[in-house]
């Protein structure tokens, strides 16, 4: 898949707002998290990082259960970083106020906004705002319907499902002054979902939280096809978010990750009927699986190897892990803006002159 477009590739960073240890190993509140994230993702936008992705939560390990607030925040202290969610839980929401709240951040952002919708790999919102994981399909199907006719309308609207109520030629406010409202659609590997994003014309965002990328190929050959059915461009971006950390070196890296990392997967695998990960499961994963962990070089060239394997436009990592203390986070950062990035486009653009 080599091409000269491969080194214009978007290079971003996912957060969701984990609950963070300080340094003296005692947790943070989750008020101060949310400051943390703001000054991460400043310095994200100063050392040249392209996105910023914040997550949507709702349960006692995350911050952060309205990203667009913090992203509002983070507006207002960054210049050019593009800004998103990862993802908005589109099933548990209103597609008119998911909306509405995107079109301030554009308007407060100077048009950075971008939307990420999903379904959401927790649960806990369905429960807290009424809702039945019996009609955990329908949910999403009808209100991402709703959602694109809201992005790509110019005017009035009509709209009718069975999960809220209709909409007869109604304008919603405030109006969206850069057009159109990037939205991707994200997915974590069900080929109707694939699917989906294609009909309605979005971009795809691949959850790849493990195993090696190249598992995920037949999902982008799919979605091309379906968005060729659709007669939508085929050439629409295809994005990749996975986990990882930078740091001086590879041990210092996988150091660092491993003990907030191993300890929010047996959390989550406790919830979920899960075996608990072993310290050569971890390493597998650094190795060869989904988990971007090193030095500068070694990160940098597992997400070259990623974007030439899917033709990705955009990889996002996702840089927090459980209780890993902010001011790794940062270290990271700063490696990942100002020595992974250059690195990346070094090699896909050596790759392209080939």
């Amino acid at each position: 898949m080599a091409n000269a477009s491969l080194g214009a590739v978007e290079l971003g960073l996912d957060t969701f707002g984990d609950v963070t240890d300080g340094l003296d190993g005692e947790p943070l509140s989750q008020a101060q998290v949310i400051r943390n994230v703001v000054e991460q993702a400043r310095l994200a936008d100063r050392v040249g990082v392209d996105f910023i992705g914040i997550g949507e939560h709702h349960r006692d390990d995350f911050a952060v259960s309205s990203p667009e607030t913090v992203l509002a925040a983070i507006a207002t202290v960054t210049e050019r970083i593009r800004l998103g969610t990862a993802v908005t839980v589109l099933s548990s929401d209103d597609p008119v106020r998911v909306f509405q709240r995107f079109a301030t951040l554009d308007a407060v952002s100077n048009g950075r906004a971008e939307a990420i919708v999903g379904r959401g790999s927790f649960t806990e919102s369905f429960g807290l705002f009424g809702l039945s994981l019996q009609d955990y399909d329908v949910l999403f199907a009808e209100k991402l319907d709703l959602f694109a006719k809201l992005v790509e309308a110019d005017g009035p609207v009509s709209w009718s499902g069975s999960v809220r109520a209709r909409l007869d030629e109604v304008t919603v406010y405030p109006r969206l002054e850069h057009r159109p409202l990037k939205t991707w659609v994200a997915v974590g590997g069900t080929p109707e979902s694939v699917v989906r994003a294609a009909q309605y014309g979005m971009p795809l965002m691949l959850a790849i939280i493990g195993g090696g990328h190249e598992r995920f190929a037949p999902f982008v050959r799919l979605y091309r096809q379906a968005l060729e059915k659709f007669e939508r461009p085929v050439d629409l971006p295809v994005g990749a978010h996975s986990p990882g950390h930078v740091a001086e070196s590879d041990r210092e890296a996988r150091d660092q990750y491993y003990e907030g990392y191993i300890e929010m997967m047996a959390r989550i695998g406790r919830e979920r009927g899960w075996s608990r990960m072993t310290r050569e499961h971890f390493e597998e994963e650094v190795e060869h699986g989904a988990l971007f962990v090193g030095s500068t070089e070694t990160v940098a060239r597992r997400i070259a190897h990623a974007v030439r394997v899917l033709g990705l436009a955009r990889f996002d990592l996702k840089y927090s892990a459980g209780t890993l203390p902010h001011e790794h986070s940062m270290r990271s950062i700063e490696l990942y803006g100002t020595e992974v990035i250059p690195r990346v486009r070094e090699l896909l653009n050596a790759e392209a002159v080939a």
